[in-house]
């Protein structure tokens, strides 16, 4: 199993296997990544489980016993590799946003200067947490995906409408106020 990232992903994955047509039995261990099925050969086979797999944002290997470890090994390898430069890439841009919003936040444009930033931290390096969401929601399912495109996307949209309509709040809580004031206690 390729792209699990939690339990709800061994579940879900489970879950879609199980469900298939010909399949007696599935289970999958999260801690090893493997998944043990047992099917009826003359209904389905590795290759429709593994679109079934692929159908919410997980792989299955599908492979012969000889190179299935170096294979394996190698989409890890360039998983990680991937992984540390988007890291290091988020680390990047974010370090103007954390100092502006820490110590500069009185200077012309922060806002816009820190939307800048951290646009493409969301939207290009975050990605695959709103793929993986969405593949997982046309399942009627969650992950721990799902948590993280949620809390990241709703915050960025709250943000960027501030950003673009600052006196929304404070226009509110002037107007609250001012009822407030009127009103016999």
């Amino acid at each position: 199993m390729l792209g699990m990232t939690c339990a709800s992903c061994a579940g879900s994955t489970e879950s879609i296997v199980k469900y298939q047509e010909g399949v007696v039995s599935a289970s999958v261990n999260f801690a090893t990544g493997n998944l043990t099925v047992e099917y009826l050969p003359n209904i389905t086979d590795a290759f429709k489980l593994q679109k079934a797999v692929q159908s919410i944002g997980y792989d299955l290997l599908v492979e012969d016993e000889t190179r299935q470890q170096e294979t394996l090994e190698a989409i890890h390898a360039e998983k990680f590799r991937k992984l540390k430069s988007k890291t290091i890439w988020a680390v990047l841009l974010s370090l103007p946003v954390v100092t502006i919003g820490m110590f500069f936040m009185n200077m012309p444009y922060a806002n816009e200067i820190m939307w800048l930033f951290a646009t493409p931290v969301v939207l290009w390096l975050g990605k695959d947490f709103f793929v993986n969401a969405w593949k997982q929601a046309k399942h009627r399912s969650a992950n721990m995906d799902t948590l993280v495109a949620l809390s990241t996307g709703i915050a960025y949209l709250f943000s960027v409408f501030n950003v673009l309509f600052p006196g929304f709040w404070h226009q509110r809580a002037c107007m609250r106020m001012y009822i407030l004031k009127r009103l016999p206690l």
